[in-house]
Order: C-alpha cells, then sequence, then structure tokens
C-alpha cells in the first residue's frame, strides 16, 4: 500500500507466536540430520553431497525432467544447479538428450549407474522411515503423509502431490 506522498507503508506485522515449538523443531531437525546422514556417508565415497543427491532423486524420478523444471522443484540458483549437474554429467550419473519437439530443450536422464545410486540411497532411507513407522504403530503412515503435507505451503502442494505419485516399480523404467 502507498501514502499520497508515494511512500510505502510498512506491512502490519504478524502477530508474535505465543510460545515457539522448540521441542517439535528440534525432532524435526534431528529427524532430518539422520535421514540425510546415512546418505551422505554414501555420497562422501563419490566426492558427492547433499545436492547431488536431490538433482539425482529427482532425474531418477522423473525421467525426461527440464532444467528449468528441475530449478523450480529444487529452489536452486541456475548457478548452482550447473555445478552440480556438470559433475554428475561428466561422471556418468546423469545424461542430458535432446528435446523431441524442441532440439534447444535439455531433458536429464539418470543412467544406469545414476539409477542405482539413487536406488541405494533412498533404501537407506526407506530403512530409516519404516523402522519409524513400526515404531510408532498402525496408522502412522497416513498421518505422517498428512503432517509432512500440511508443513507444504498450500500453494505448492498440488505440484509436491503430483511429484510424489509415480509409480515405484523401478524396474518398469530399465
Amino acid at each position: 500500500m502507498q501514502t499520497a506522498l508515494g511512500m510505502r507503508t510498512p506491512a502490519a506485522p504478524e502477530p508474535p507466536v505465543e510460545r515457539p515449538q522448540y521441542e517439535l523443531i528440534e525432532l524435526f531437525f534431528f529427524a532430518y540430520r539422520d535421514f540425510v546422514g546415512d546418505p551422505d556417508r554414501t555420497l562422501e565415497q563419490y566426492g558427492f553431497g547433499r545436492a547431488h543427491h536431490r538433482v539425482l532423486h529427482f532425474v531418477e524420478r522423473n525421467p525426461g525432467l527440464t532444467i528449468a523444471a528441475l530449478l523450480d522443484i529444487l529452489r536452486i540458483t541456475k548457478q548452482s544447479l550447473n555445478r552440480v549437474l556438470k559433475e554428475l554429467l561428466e561422471k556418468g550419473y546423469v545424461e542430458q538428450r535432446e528435446g523431441l519437439t524442441d532440439r534447444r530443450q535439455r531433458l536429464l536422464y539418470a543412467t544406469p549407474r545414476g539409477r542405482a545410486l539413487a536406488v541405494d540411497l533412498a533404501c537407506m532411507q526407506t530403512k530409516r522411515i519404516d523402522r519409524a513407522l513400526a515404531e510408532c504403530g498402525a496408522g502412522t503412515e497416513a498421518a505422517a503423509k498428512r503432517f509432512l503435507a500440511a508443513m507444504i505451503e498450500p500453494a505448492d502442494r498440488p505440484v509436491v502431490a503430483q511429484l510424489a505419485q509415480h509409480d515405484d516399480d523401478l524396474e518398469s523404467r530399465s
């Protein structure tokens, strides 16, 4: 909003949170630390980090993904993506193909080597998830999915839901 003099008025401050959810914040932090820690140790052996993991995960899960779509998913700069993608391409974990209708378009695919690494990393994380779900009991998976979906910005939920709903039969993509 602008005043008669053309100056912007500051937005009304949000009301203060009565009490921060420290316990949940810290549990979330430590759960994430351990969730990515297993793959981190494996990625170190390849000279890769978490950014490589994220790129490889989404390329493997979405064969033919465009660079623009990957940038939208990861919300990172093109410069950051280029550095990581260059390494994955050079080391043979990802390949780039021309688009069928637009030859300027670069489509990304995991190579067999990249697919194997991505699946290995996902299996590590799946073991941790499965253990946690088993410890929490019946009905936990649906509640966990609802909670995590609710943590996502409402406007982003349809896109995330579409990305998360894939055929999990890996052999059908060989």
